[in-house]
């Protein structure tokens, strides 16, 4: 699979990667964790080195995943994972001081058996502790050798501008899809402007895009869609109209709803590496396959001029979860 480089520090990872979550939390029951195992190191097989986590998921047992099943292969692949929540438990609130995000560190190295993290993010933007304290903990950690790189999750312009001036930042994660824009508006240009790379999470728009998920669709009683507004029965059907669009672009292509949106993000720019996540080996397959598919000018230029056209309705989290965003 291609490389790309995220950062100025040269951090080199899969075009794809894999994100983990959904393997421990957040959709529902967490996976066997054999067939988790499996999963994992079959996109580490067919070429993805770039993988995500946090301690919250789970909460733990998505590290302690990641720990067991990259272990062979520890050296080829870039792991990234996060702090920023009190007790590893987003219903706490935030917490980044100093001393939290060392002793996140400690323990996120034993669960993930490694010596070092690659990539270590603050996983929202804590407003009680200053981004400088929180740079500059992450820049002593690196000096330490116990992290490589320092990320930021879904963070504002302020906040990115304050923490690079202290410690180059290598990657913004924030969620990027079709149906999710607006870091267009003012994130991107700033991440050109510095030399940050963009992860992007939830590229799939947490799945509604393949095409898999209409108005009747139920989700399981602990999968978090089900208090997301963009996902109320309401919003879905009317949401149909971006997936019916993919579908006709997709039939053209030949390639799947997933691999064009997975395409047109990995077209946008070359320090971009989207995270999709699955917990179906067939899906891995077909996310990966996206890495396959070239979209020409001329078929961007009309995903743009349609997508202009659709209105994507509802909000893309619950109202706790949207104060802790963009600060």
């Amino acid at each position: 699979m291609e490389k790309r480089i995220l950062g100025k520090g040269g951090l080199e990872v899969s075009a794809l990667g894999l994100g983990c979550m959904g393997l421990s939390f957040g959709y529902g029951p967490a996976a066997d964790k054999v067939k988790a195992i499996e999963l994992i190191r079959a996109g580490y097989d067919q070429g993805i080195t770039f993988f995500d986590t946090a301690e919250v998921y789970g909460p733990y047992t998505n590290e302690e995943l990641l720990g067991e099943a990259l272990e062979p292969f520890r050296n080829e692949v870039v792991i990234a994972t996060k702090f920023g929540f009190k007790n590893a438990n987003t219903s706490e609130g935030l917490d980044s001081r100093p001393e939290t995000i060392r002793a996140v560190a400690e323990a996120s190295l034993k669960r993930l058996r490694t010596d070092r993290i690659d990539l270590f993010y603050q996983h929202r933007v804590d407003p009680n502790v200053p981004i400088e304290d929180v740079a500059g903990t992450v820049k002593d950690l690196i000096a330490e050798g116990k992290v490589k790189h320092f990320g930021l999750s879904e963070a504002g312009a302020q906040s990115i501008r304050r923490a690079n001036e202290v410690q180059p930042i290598t990657a913004l994660q924030s969620e990027y899809s079709l149906w999710w824009r607006e870091p267009e508006q003012e994130i991107l240009p700033l991440l050109e402007e510095l030399g940050i790379g963009f992860v992007p999470f939830s590229p799939l728009g947490k799945g509604f895009l393949t095409g898999k998920i209409d108005e009747n669709t139920s989700f399981d009683k602990t999968d978090f869609r089900n208090t997301v507004p963009r996902f109320s029965e309401e919003n879905r059907k009317a949401n149909q109209v971006l997936v019916e669009l993919l579908s006709t672009i997709a039939t053209k292509q030949h390639a799947t709803n997933a691999q064009i949106a997975l395409a047109w993000l990995m077209a946008q720019k070359p320090w971009m590496a989207p995270i999709p996540g699955t917990t179906k080996l067939n899906r891995l397959q077909e996310n990966i396959g996206a890495a396959n598919v070239s979209l020409s000018k001329h078929d961007l230029d009309e995903i743009e001029t349609a997508v202009a056209n659709i209105q994507v309705k509802g909000h893309r989290y619950a109202e706790q979860a949207q104060k802790m965003i963009n600060k």
